[in-house]
């Protein structure tokens, strides 16, 4: 398998992927969020918007680091999720319900 044919089989299958999830969950740990999973979380917030699905989109962002206007995230990131957690514990309590 080529370099492109491994990049488009890896483009294609995440893109099903995301699109077949009922949970889609971002670790937005680092100084910046992946730019992979930013454009996945794009792909998962439209296919909630155009078809009023009932994926939930979750984050998980225990790193301080970064901040932004006394937000911690970029608010073109922040504003897609359903919720944003600062613990796994609390993710998995929210899981849990």
């Amino acid at each position: 398998m080529t370099t492109v044919q491994r990049n488009k089989t890896i483009f294609f299958t995440d893109i099903q992927q995301v699109l077949k999830c009922d949970i889609f969950l971002f670790v937005l740990d680092g100084r910046v969020p992946d730019e992979g999973a930013c454009f996945e979380l794009g792909i998962a917030y439209t296919q909630k918007f155009l078809s009023e699905s009932s994926k939930q989109i979750l984050g998980l962002h225990t790193d301080i680091r970064a901040s932004f206007l006394d937000s911690k995230l970029n608010a073109m990131i922040e504003e897609p999720f359903h919720a944003i957690f600062s613990s796994p514990k609390d993710l998995f309590i929210f899981l849990l319900e």
